[in-house]
């Protein structure tokens, strides 16, 4: 199968273009109209999910990566849920953002609008697709999509819903497109399509993102990638702490802010330590401790599974039920750590002492940062943005979950009256 990339980076502008013009009324028409058809067709994208599972497990994918591109009844119901929540979401296009009035009496104002065409290159989450399809239409914005080939029925069947919706509502069905073929090429293809693309969104893994800023002739905010710590201070509530950290960790250990590194006060470790192996222990969490860490939990493990930390092990997203744990002096010894082995996705810090609390918040420079609370929150949802296209660790136009207003940039309006320069 031969994909014209030119055309349908063209064909997208022309949407884009197109799709500036609705107003908020027509275009929360449309998201509801997708919301409809995934409830309507559920049955048919499972079967296609199915198969993708199916050709995953004879890949030997990880459970992790299996329980990322799995689709259920319930999970696709999510899905309709969210789109409907972006309905109902305010509409960022057309917001004034600032207004003044020069001395000269000209009216200056800066107005939000669509970024105009976003390249998604993206792996494992087919969910995703939807998540992108319908905070582009909110905002505007034409999308062309690369899922990746551990989900391409699902994907496909996906995107044949929504376009089913597009048509419904009258709109132009290279809103949202897809690249049809697994093939590497066509990736390429799209990085050099600067003159339709303007931002390219991958989301995966460092690999991945390498290529897209090393090959990418179009503006790149790379995200996703989420080595997360929690530290333990001496003054936090270890009851509290225990409970948090296995949230962090088991609620959904395949995604990107779930907890990778537990760091843990010296003065609190002897307390905490157990405790958290007793807990972790239930969800047959894999420990991989350091130095003090490990001699206390190989004397006080109370069963749980604990290996020595490998050299690299501080430097792993884990996205499965492993746990790299080490005791720290203090909050010096914390904040280097995670300053040196950080994603800057999001870390969390776990005190009552709110000079700690706040010296941790100045000094951690991580997209997201907590204090007595989950690294799990770094969500669109859990945000209030209705859902994410990515959550960008970058520092240039956005960082975190990227919502509705992370979709669109703004202009310069000027109101004057016969005004000229002198």
């Amino acid at each position: 199968m031969m994909i014209d990339m030119v055309e349908m980076g063209r064909t997208a502008r022309q949407a884009s273009r197109e799709l500036v013009k609705l107003t908020t009324a027509q275009k929360n028409k449309a998201l509801l109209a997708i919301a409809a058809e995934l409830e309507r067709n559920a049955a048919s994208i499972l079967v296609e999910n199915e198969g993708d599972v199916a050709a995953g497990r004879e890949k030997g994918l990880s459970e992790a990566l299996l329980d990322r591109l799995l689709l259920t009844e319930p999970r696709i119901a999510s899905l309709a849920a969210d789109v409907r929540r972006v309905a109902d979401l305010p509409d960022p296009v057309g917001m004034e953002i600032m207004g003044r009035v020069l001395p000269n009496g000209l009216r200056l104002s800066k107005r939000r609008i669509p970024i105009g065409v976003i390249g998604v290159i993206y792996e494992a989450r087919p969910n995703v697709t939807i998540d992108i399809a319908a905070l582009c239409l909110k905002t505007g914005n034409a999308a062309i999509l690369r899922g990746g080939s551990e989900t391409w029925r699902s994907n496909l069947a996906l995107v044949g819903v929504i376009q089913a919706a597009l048509e419904q509502s009258l709109l132009p069905l290279g809103a949202v497109q897809i690249i049809g073929s697994p093939d590497r090429r066509y990736v390429a293809e799209l990085l050099q399509l600067n003159r339709y693309v303007d931002m390219i969104i991958p989301r995966g893994g460092a690999g991945l993102h390498k290529l897209c800023k090393e090959q990418s002739t179009i503006p790149v905010i790379t995200g996703g990638i989420g080595i997360c710590h929690i530290f333990v201070d001496a003054s936090a509530d270890l009851e509290r702490a225990v409970d948090i950290v296995e949230n962090a960790k088991v609620q959904r250990p395949s995604v990107c802010n779930a907890l990778d590194t537990v760091l843990v006060h010296r003065a609190a470790a002897a307390a905490f330590l157990p405790a958290m192996a007793v807990r972790l222990a239930q969800s047959k969490v894999e420990l991989r401790a350091a130095g003090d860490a490990l001699s206390i939990l190989q004397a006080n493990g109370h069963g749980a599974c604990v290996q020595p930390a490998g050299p690299d092990d501080f430097d792993q997203e884990w996205l499965a039920l492993i746990l790299g744990v080490k005791v720290v002096d203090d909050l010096d010894e914390a904040i280097a750590h995670i300053q040196q082995h950080s994603t800057e996705h999001s870390d969390s810090i776990l005190t009552q002492n709110w000079a700690n609390a706040n010296r941790f918040i100045a000094e951690i420079n991580s997209a997201a940062v907590y204090v007595n609370a989950s690294t799990r929150f770094t969500d669109g949802g859990q945000f209030g943005l209705g859902a994410e296209v990515a959550v960008s660790t970058e520092k240039l136009h956005a960082r975190g979950p990227m919502g509705l207003e992370e979709l669109t940039t703004y202009k310069w309006i000027g109101f004057g009256d016969g005004h000229i320069r002198e």
